[in-house]
């Protein structure tokens, strides 16, 4: 009997660590699986997602540019999916898919256990309107968070993301040209692709008010994608500083659980991916 199929499908693919970390997962808990990648343009979505369902694919992870219009191809939505509006989990029942979010749940067991961080009371910036932002604000503001705002290049989806999480006492959207008035934060989030381009010496231009010398900063991406806004917060005092790798790791056995009914330890996969993506800006 072949095992069971899974992928990560989005655009570009080929530098996912999916497949490495659903296989680890897999041994560890002795349970066979397929796990690829699938690299598609947007329009090519739901004919390839069709496609591998039809050949008995199990299991999607969806990642940029993919989150939103996977949403769209789901025929039921857990409720994370639904609260947040975007998908990264994608399960077959046989009948359709069932569209999942575990994004909020990675970051907050990565900052909470992992990084020992108390998010209750925290004021917190989130830089970003997309597929990642959406999909770990929900889980911020249950995490017992004070404040969220949140910036983004373009106002109307900034809006939008306020709209969804429907909590106007806590969520408030600002412009992004605004951001040099809206500090100190307790802890900064990048949900974007700003500073992917920079290198350690050429940090991205961003207000340092925003920081005290207490403030924590997570970039969602993770290694050398995460240089350039972390060494903007280094430069400017934040405290400790985070990429997203252990997000990852802690996403990836959330949807593992989604799709055989067990949740993996994650500790021996994310220290072994660490020391590949040794990263001198994080406080680990």
């Amino acid at each position: 009997m072949s095992a069971d199929r899974y992928a990560v499908v989005g655009h570009p693919v080929a530098h996912s660590l999916s497949p490495r970390i659903h296989q680890a997962f897999g041994r560890q808990l002795g349970i066979a699986l397929e796990y690829g990648t699938i690299d598609c343009p947007p329009e090519q979505l739901p004919d390839r997602v069709a496609a591998f369902a039809a050949d008995g694919g199990r299991g999607l992870n969806v990642t940029l540019p993919h989150k939103r219009a996977a949403h769209a191809l789901c025929t039921e939505l857990g409720p994370t999916a639904q609260r947040c509006g975007v998908v990264n989990t994608m399960a077959w029942t046989g009948d359709g898919w069932r569209g999942h979010n575990t994004d909020g749940s990675g970051l907050v067991r990565d900052l909470t256990e992992r990084r020992r961080q108390d998010l209750r009371g925290r004021k917190v910036l989130l830089i970003g309107a997309g597929g990642a932002a959406h999909g770990v604000a929900p889980a911020l503001l249950d995490a017992g968070i004070s404040a969220l705002f949140i910036v983004n290049r373009t106002d109307a989806r900034t809006d939008a993301l306020a709209d969804l999480l429907a909590d106007p006492a806590r969520v408030h959207p600002r412009y992004y040209e605004d951001m040099d008035d809206l500090g100190p934060f307790d802890l900064i989030i990048n949900a974007t692709s700003m500073g992917h381009d920079a290198g350690d010496g050429d940090p991205v231009a961003l207000p340092g008010k925003m920081l005290t010398p207490r403030t924590d900063v997570v970039d969602l991406s993770y290694g050398r994608a995460a240089v350039g806004f972390l060494a903007w917060a280094r430069a400017a005092g934040a405290d400790r500083l985070f990429d997203g790798l252990g997000m990852l790791v802690e996403q990836a056995a959330d949807s593992f659980r989604i799709w055989h009914g067990k949740r993996p330890y994650t500790d021996e996969v994310y220290e072994e991916l660490r020391k590949e993506f040794g990263f001198p800006l994080a406080s680990d």
